[in-house]
């Protein structure tokens, strides 16, 4: 058996399109909204150069993640290619933090949106009217990603547009009352801080592996993934660094420690009504953020349902919409919990450090899938310059973790830790499974 075979209850609907839009959907998110201002904290004027490596970065990472996801173009993206490049053990734990990191960084956004809300209308300030808000919004979000995943595009294709077009109108008008003495660099940006912004920064940048995962619901996945991975990137870095350059140059110093850093650049360059529409921008990028996890994060539990490491009921598909539905529910269930209880900046240290060494485990599974030559959708599209591409991915990675703190990579040790015992306890049951097939 094939392992595209066992998504075969699922069903192929996701273009080209709809799913650049995703990946565009699910990577801007709040992150961009709120991340200029740590960026020219960690680097001042030179800020905008950490785009530069990220984006640098994450060019080498999604050439991995599109050769990896045409060569198994199966539901849970990452998670899967490792499994079938390394094993299961190697595979369950990169799926562990993949899953982690992603219901990390969701938590986090939909506790921004929670906050974003309470500041457009003081009424949900309060711990119970947020808690509700937090509620009725993920409830309703996975309510449609239960009665269909063609439907739950279509509506992150229209939240993708949505979002874009308060970005574009501070870029296009905000760009006007730019100062070009607020771009000079005092001083180059060592090593270290470079990194360490880098490594914050890539929080605006997760998602292409989000966006992978249901890859066992795209159509024609060998020719599909690589293309939408790469319109996807070109556009989110591009906006991303278009996005810092104009609040660098409106606000200059003052851009550093703002809470809301776009509101307040488009509050200097547009007056107190552009203010509010980047607020009110902020929200709606939030919640197409949080519907584009909302499809992407719970097929991570039925890809662990279907391959016996949680409970079968996990890998329940709806008989009549043909979806995952009891891993949507169960999802929604733990992002509540968590955005209720944490905070952003809580959230997003599980998330970076995660996510940044399922990146590295996702570029090692190439390197193995080449040279067993697993390919099972076609021709797979490969990487340019042999093994280099990988290699350097993997460099990249190393040199971003060396900027981690001791508490994160506490926190990467505990989840690793729970993944390794959910393994173990697994394994009596995947066993038995496997001495009942025929």
């Amino acid at each position: 058996m094939t392992t595209a075979s066992r998504d075969g209850a699922l069903i192929r609907v996701l273009g080209l399109w709809g799913l650049a839009a995703n990946i565009v959907n699910i990577t801007i998110g709040g992150g961009i909204f709120r991340l200029p201002a740590a960026a020219a904290t960690a680097l001042g004027a030179a800020a905008p150069i950490a785009y530069v490596v990220c984006g640098f970065a994450m060019g080498l990472i999604v050439l991995c993640f599109a050769e990896a996801a045409s060569r198994v173009p199966v539901t849970g993206g990452p998670y899967a290619c490792v499994d079938v490049a390394f094993g299961p053990l190697i595979g369950f734990l990169t799926g562990v933090m993949l899953w982690a990191g992603m219901t990390a960084a969701l938590s986090a956004v939909t506790s921004f949106l929670g906050d974003a809300a309470a500041a457009l209308w003081a009424p949900l300030a309060g711990n119970g009217a947020r808690a509700s808000v937090l509620v009725v919004v993920i409830g309703a979000l996975a309510a449609l990603n239960v009665v269909g995943v063609r439907r739950a595009n279509h509506f992150n294709v229209v939240m993708t547009i949505a979002k874009l077009l308060p970005l574009a109108l501070f870029i296009v008008v905000g760009g006007a009352a730019v100062h070009a003495r607020n771009m000079l660099w005092r001083a180059a940006p060592g090593p270290s801080s470079l990194a360490r912004a880098s490594a914050v920064l890539i929080f605006a940048f997760l998602g292409v592996e989000s966006a992978l995962v249901p890859s066992g619901e795209v159509r024609d996945p060998a020719r599909t993934l690589p293309r939408a991975i790469f319109i996807a990137m070109g556009v989110v870095t591009l906006v991303y660094l278009l996005v810092q350059i104009v609040a660098q140059g409106i606000l200059g110093t003052s851009l550093a420690g703002q809470s809301n850093p776009l509101a307040a650049a488009a509050g200097v360059a547009l007056g107190g009504g552009g203010r509010q529409v980047i607020l009110v921008g902020s929200a709606v990028s939030m919640l197409g953020y949080v519907s584009g996890m909302t499809l992407a994060v719970p097929r991570m539990l039925f890809a662990f349902g279907r391959d016996g490491f949680l409970p079968s009921i996990f890998a329940a598909v709806h008989e009549r919409w043909r979806t995952p539905y009891v891993a949507i529910a169960a999802e929604a269930v733990v992002v509540i919990v968590l955005a209720a209880s944490g905070t952003f900046e809580t959230l997003a240290i599980i998330a970076n450090g995660s996510i940044l060494l399922v990146y590295a485990a996702c570029c090692a599974a190439v390197i193995q899938l080449r040279r067993t030559n697993v390919h099972e959708s076609g021709p797979p599209f490969r990487a340019p310059l042999g093994g280099l591409v990988p290699a350097l991915a993997i460099a990249v990675i190393a040199w971003l973790l060396t900027s981690l703190s001791g508490a994160e990579w506490r926190a990467l040790l505990l989840v690793a830790g729970v993944g390794a015992a959910g393994y173990a306890l697994s394994l009596p049951s995947r066993r038995s499974a496997r001495s009942a097939e025929p």
